[in-house]
């Protein structure tokens, strides 16, 4: 399932999302070409190894500081390929906006940049003697679409469902996509702790981490009164600014 495009209120100016996206890109592609010496340094410093915290006497030995923290955040501005960028920026794209829009733009940076923080943090306990290097923004975005349900439930979210040759369109309200991803990423994590580790290399509770994290963040918002008027607009054109609560 692909989402196409939604029906909540988007920032008609997305500064941070596009900001972010052009950000990943530029980092993407510095990277995707590097020698295999200088790309395994690159992940070895920046990615997420949660070896490097649980066992740190291997960690200096391989040139790491254990006590550098910045890969929790650093990790999310990598990616593995081609389709695992493509995926994370157009999520962002089809999410972000509507979240820049309620939230204001030093709002939505703070809720993607802690999420992304949170959804490190949380894999980084459920893997704690992991040496494999961890990277994407997939946690990040998780918590854009839990933010996104809770501001947002009855907005519907189009789907692209591919049967056989055929695109089948399905809009969904916002709240039981998000629900039924979260459990998909849930099943997955716990099948991944007491089955094969990573479930097949998705850092799921970074996914369920990041989520949880947009959910708190959404309601402490709601509450909070955060955001300001930011001009927006509906994929089928421009609709007047909506007022804040």
């Amino acid at each position: 399932m692909i989402p196409i495009y939604d029906t909540a209120p988007r920032a008609r100016y997305p500064v941070m999302v596009l900001g972010l996206i052009v950000v990943n890109a530029i980092i993407f592609l510095s990277t995707i070409d590097l020698p295999e010496a200088d790309l395994n340094w690159v992940l070895g410093h920046f990615a997420l190894i949660p070896a490097r915290y649980s066992d740190p006497e291997a960690a200096i030995a391989a040139g790491l500081d254990p006590h550098d923290y910045w890969p929790l955040l650093t990790s999310t501005f990598l990616h593995g390929g081609w389709l695992h960028i493509l995926l994370n920026m157009w999520t962002l794209w089809i999410f972000g906006p509507a979240m820049e829009a309620r939230c204001g733009r030093p709002g939505f940076l703070v809720l993607y940049l802690a999420g992304g923080v949170a959804a490190s943090t949380t894999h980084l306990l459920a893997n704690w003697t992991s040496a494999e290097p961890t990277l994407g923004a997939s946690g990040a975005i998780a918590a854009v679409i839990a933010a996104y349900a809770v501001t947002y439930p009855t907005a519907k979210v189009i789907l692209l469902v591919p049967i056989l040759f055929l695109p089948l369109l399905i809009p969904l309200p916002a709240l039981f996509f998000a629900g039924f991803w979260f459990l998909l990423q849930v099943l997955q994590g716990t099948e991944a702790l007491f089955g094969q580790p990573m479930g097949g290399g998705v850092a799921w509770w970074a996914h369920i981490g990041g989520f949880v994290f947009g959910i708190i963040f959404a309601k402490l918002a709601s509450s909070m009164g955060l955001g300001r008027e930011i001009e927006v607009r509906r994929w089928s054109g421009r609709v007047p600014r909506i007022p804040r609560q």
